[in-house]
């Protein structure tokens, strides 16, 4: 006896795929969710953790922060947020072995740039602007003052009034030893509205702003 095939219509396949995969708002939420999770313990371990306890830490952050990354890989943000944290790990570590870190970061930081320019205010251009001054230049890095300074005017075009783009490129102008203009972008950053849930990063980073208008005001 022949077995008879029967088909569902193609409106309960439909049906049955919808349910099968979550909604698309569903996803960016647990994106989100994810980034969250690691903007927190970042601040954490970069202002409330003693340096020596940083790199192990940093470390492990990295791991989580890939989870995400490979689950969401056309967002833009947890590939910002996987170079960061991959940045600070390298800051932590210091020396030549931060380079390969670094590397790794700038990978990050231009896939997200690839993706969405603009995502969490333009952080991926901003961090890829202090990497390239940071890190040095030819032969031993990929290090170049040009890029620096081009990214992080691109960044404070797409965030001008954000916090860590005014940070970071007075940052830039100190170490370019133009001080004047530096303070005025220390200024802006003190300025900068609060970030709901960031508050701890938001703490940490004013007392950034805060040494480094010291350190240029007095000329250290």
């Amino acid at each position: 006896m022949r077995h008879k095939l029967y088909r569902l219509p193609l409106a309960a396949l439909a049906l049955m795929s919808a349910f099968a995969a979550p909604p698309a708002w569903s996803q960016a939420a647990s994106a989100e969710a994810g980034v969250a999770s690691i903007q927190q313990e970042w601040a954490l371990i970069q202002y409330q953790t003693e340096a020596p306890a940083r790199e192990a830490k940093f470390e492990a952050l990295a791991a989580r922060a890939h989870t995400i990354t490979a689950q969401y890989p056309q967002r833009a943000e947890p590939h910002i947020w996987e170079g960061i944290v991959l940045s600070s790990w390298a800051n932590a570590r210091g020396g030549l072995g931060a380079l390969g870190l670094a590397k790794q970061a700038k990978a990050e930081y231009e896939t997200a740039i690839g993706i969405d320019p603009k995502a969490l205010d333009g952080s991926a251009l901003s961090s890829l602007g202090v990497l390239y001054y940071k890190v040095p230049g030819w032969p031993v890095g990929f290090g170049d003052n040009k890029k620096a300074e081009a990214l992080l005017k691109q960044a404070l075009a797409v965030s001008p009034n954000a916090i860590d783009t005014n940070f970071f490129y007075a940052d830039y102008l100190a170490y370019r030893n133009d001080k004047a203009t530096a303070v005025t972008y220390l200024q802006k950053a003190l300025a900068a509205p609060p970030r709901p849930g960031r508050e701890v990063a938001d703490a940490g980073r004013r007392d950034d702003i805060r040494k480094l208008m010291a350190e240029v005001k007095t000329g250290n």
